[in-house]
């Protein structure tokens, strides 16, 4: 086979995934893809940043983008997130725009993110979590949808079980440029895994402590010591804002701060396939949300 031949008969491209916030970008994206690429929790704003995921179907490469979402922002990280979200539209072949069914109003929820496409011509609406409405109720919604918006398709899916995401996949599969792959086969997304780590026992926090400590936080990989033996030695620092939340992050005798280790720590093991040894430090830094230095950490730029 020529290497011309090789060029036509594969396929690859960007689709940004966008959608207000805890619709279930990353519970989609992670589903196409077949492996955990980015971090999921029932907290709003949980995805800071572009998160690349490569996803194969047969013969092509669906590289997605993960991104924050959209809602107004008032504070200088959440500009800096939105921006994040809007500029992958810039970078994209294809949109999707992803809709949670499941909340009150979506159409007029989503007035905002139409706005903001009302210039894109590649948009592939997907209304998630259909399986929480009645069948006529999301009939309706499609026709309304569609009605104030001149979407390419509509798919009907449940990112969380799989439902029509293989539907999904073989669409965009079909229609994305001929060109060879851009990533090696077996590289599922780009985010370092340092970055990765960091994000995984983000994830901790947000389920073990939903409640008690805020959005707020931010973790950070500190360092990182492979052995000779196969294992990993990591140390990582997660920053809160007050003394008080300390102190919950901790737990008594610092019973949650190790739940929150071990937790992470045996995901980063199966995820890596070798030992991992991880120590967490907790540090106060007033502010730090509005401390546009840390956000090179998560890959966000400073918003204007």
């Amino acid at each position: 086979m020529t290497e011309e031949n090789n060029i036509s008969d594969t396929r690859c491209g960007f689709v940004s995934v966008i959608g207000l916030t805890n619709v279930g970008k990353s519970t989609l994206v992670n589903q196409m893809v077949g492996s955990k690429v980015s971090i999921v929790s029932r907290k709003v704003q949980t995805t800071r940043t572009r998160i690349l995921g490569m996803a194969a179907y047969e013969k092509t490469q669906i590289v997605l983008i993960d991104t924050p979402g959209i809602f107004k922002p008032k504070k200088t990280l959440e500009k800096a997130m939105v921006t994040a979200a809007l500029s992958s539209l810039e970078d994209a072949d294809f949109i999707v725009h992803l809709v949670d069914v499941a909340v009150r109003n979506p159409l007029e929820q989503n007035r905002m993110i139409m706005r903001s496409l009302e210039n894109e011509k590649n948009v592939i609406l997907v209304l998630n979590k259909v399986d929480k409405i009645s069948k006529p109720a999301l009939l309706t919604l499609t026709q309304d949808f569609n009605a104030e918006f001149s979407y390419m398709s509509t798919f009907m899916i449940s990112a969380l079980s799989g439902m029509g995401v293989k539907d999904l996949s073989k669409y965009l599969a079909a229609i994305l440029p001929q060109q060879p792959w851009m990533y090696p086969a077996d590289q599922m997304s780009d985010m370092p895994m340092r970055l990765m780590a960091a994000e995984i026992t983000r994830e901790k926090i947000f389920h073990l402590l939903h409640q008690e400590i805020p959005y707020a936080v931010f973790v950070e990989t500190e360092t990182w010591e492979n052995f000779d033996n196969g294992s990993v030695k990591i140390t990582q620092l997660v920053y809160v804002e007050k003394e008080s939340q300390k102190s919950i992050m901790l737990g008594k005798n610092g019973s949650k701060i190790k739940a929150i280790g071990q937790s992470s720590r045996e995901e980063l093991a199966e995820i890596m396939g070798q030992p991992v040894h991880l120590k967490i430090f907790v540090k106060v830094q007033e502010n730090w949300a509005e401390r546009v230095e840390n956000y090179a950490m998560f890959g966000l730029d400073i918003p204007n």
